[in-house]
């Protein structure tokens, strides 16, 4: 990941979600449709919101996708999320509103356009895009070398001439560009009545700028078909290997008259004595995530000895092990929570809590199980010292050598 500098200006990005995505076939926008458990769109706008360079993300929908947008981000970090742009009647129109709101907000500096059908998209990808652009230049757009021969055929379907493939390659999104130069191509396009652009660097190479490319991901496919579907679910159902991590958590009670349980604020007697929030399952499941991923704990990730985690709030803390699965090309498949403690009881709050971690984790609540059990007056958590908690992740990851 990169981190802000001095030495690199703000940067944004733009996600284009405003398409029907008929082609796709199904009921609604492919945006929209599940992968994984999780929309299209979901999977897109993880990696971003997990880049800390990235101060501000935005999200041009299609009208009438309200709901569908608000339900594609329960549950995301939307601290750097800005309000959704309706979008145009094209792809290009759709880009230029997104722009333009990001303008009103007074932002300049580097904007990633991505398109939201791209679900793939790694945290290396889109840092490439920023260090790419970074280093200098206007425009700069992931490529990848053609493997097939291409033909140009003319009205009669004859071929005209086979270019040379050593010439040739396809483009992909995050595109990265200087924001004001990419904004001033889109307002001269729309004044010449010009909408028939199909990615922002041909717009920019019509406005006279170079535009560099940088390596692309073969993974990074985009969802255009329906039987792109089709394959990406036979695909994954043979590539992933199911991998389990457990995580355990305790924390003493303390001075307070309340505590955090899976999210949820639960009324008590006593808070705990912690340097976050002290939420224990969310600490466990969190450690069961990054057990599962052989990523260290969440020590390793939020050092207490680090004094921007006093009293953060642990959701932070899931929602990163739970997006780095996504990063990695992996899926939730299960999480299971026990909490021990004689008091508070956890019956009255069980939903709430599967509900608030299912957001959390970006799945859905049937995909989360919380039991709670006492100690029959035994140890710590019998005597009401405090409470501890018990979490099983189940994952499915790429097979890796």
């Amino acid at each position: 990941m990169l981190r802000q500098s001095d030495a690199l200006p703000p940067v944004a990005a733009l996600l284009v979600a405003a398409g029907k995505g008929l082609r796709a076939g199904g009921n609604e926008p492919k945006q929209y449709r599940l992968v994984e458990g999780r929309p299209v769109l979901t999977h897109a706008l993880t990696p971003f919101l997990a880049e800390p360079a990235i101060a501000r993300v935005a999200i041009v929908i299609g009208e009438g996708d309200e709901a569908r947008y608000a339900n594609a981000v329960a549950g995301l970090d939307g601290a750097r999320l800005a309000a959704p742009t309706l979008g145009g009647p094209t792809r290009q129109a759709s880009v230029r509103r997104g722009l333009l709101a990001l303008s009103r907000e007074g932002f300049d500096g580097i904007v990633l356009v991505h398109d939201a059908a791209r679900p793939f998209v790694t945290g290396a990808q889109i840092g490439a895009a920023i260090g790419r652009l970074g280093a200098g230049g206007i425009a700069a757009i992931p490529a990848l070398p053609m493997t097939d021969t291409v033909k140009r055929t003319g009205a009669d379907g004859h071929v005209v001439e086979t270019p040379p493939r050593s010439e040739l390659v396809t483009v992909q999104t995050p595109q990265a560009f200087r924001f004001r130069p990419l904004l001033e191509a889109h307002e001269a396009a729309e004044a010449a009545q010009l909408n028939g652009f199909t990615d922002d660097a041909a717009l920019m190479e019509w406005a006279g700028h170079p535009v560099a490319t940088f390596p692309g991901d073969p993974a990074n496919v985009k969802l255009t078909h329906a039987e792109d579907f089709l394959q990406l679910a036979a695909r994954s159902a043979e590539a992933l290997v199911t991998r389990v991590g457990t995580g355990y958590d305790v924390h003493a009670f303390g001075p307070g008259d309340h505590l955090w349980l899976g999210g949820v604020r639960i009324g008590h007697d006593r808070g705990v004595i912690a340097h976050s929030d002290g939420d224990v399952a969310l600490h466990a499941l969190t450690d069961a995530l990054l057990g599962a991923l052989a990523e260290g704990d969440i020590g390793t990730h939020f050092p207490p000895s680090d004094p921007q985690w006093r009293g953060a709030a642990s959701a932070r803390f899931l929602a990163f092990a739970a997006a780095r699965v996504g990063e990695r090309g992996g899926r939730i498949d299960f999480l299971d929570l026990t909490v021990v403690c004689e008091a508070p009881k956890i019956g009255p709050h069980r939903e709430a809590i599967r509900a608030e971690i299912a957001a959390i984790a970006g799945i859905p609540s049937s995909k989360v199980a919380i039991k709670a059990t006492t100690s029959e007056r035994m140890g710590f958590t019998g005597r009401g010292e405090g409470l501890a908690a018990l979490a099983t992740a189940t994952i499915r990851l790429p097979e890796e050598d």
